[in-house]
């Protein structure tokens, strides 16, 4: 988690909402990313999708079972979408998203009862952290 810490502070220097993300794989990393909306000019470049392209490119293959996905906040609905497609083996994530989280928070997208695939989950891993970066961004913002 302390590195996808790494990469969310990436993403405040850059002016992202700051997120980031690592894909692990047997304890070594093969994926990074960080929020990048704003600067790319895509919609879906949310950390999680950053990180698990690049882990996809390393791994040559889609498909990324056995592997644990990192991420500072709560995953929104279309990552976790895409974790279930990549069939990731463990989403550990660091504090909730009352918003847009779909693991816990706003729906429990993983209790679809026609999901194909389904990941364990840990929350709440350095969730202090996690959430005073967001404050920190936000907080700027509202001045």
């Amino acid at each position: 988690m302390r590195e996808a810490l790494e990469e969310a502070r990436r993403a405040l220097l850059a002016g992202e909402v700051p997120i980031g993300a690592v894909v692990a794989l047997a304890g070594e990393i093969i994926g990074r990313g960080y929020n990048r909306p704003i600067s790319g000019h895509d919609p879906t470049a949310h950390a999680e999708i950053v990180a698990l392209r690049a882990a996809a490119t390393r791994a040559g293959n889609y498909r990324l079972g056995e592997t644990t996905l990192y991420v500072t906040v709560e995953p929104c609905l279309m990552c976790v979408g895409a974790m279930v497609h990549a069939r990731i083996g463990t989403l550990v994530f660091g504090t909730s998203e009352p918003k847009t989280g779909a693991i816990s928070s706003t729906i429990k997208a993983l209790e679809h009862p026609f999901l194909n695939h389904r990941f364990e989950v840990v929350s709440g891993v350095l969730d202090a952290d996690c959430r005073a970066l967001l404050q920190e961004f936000f907080r700027g913002r509202r001045v």
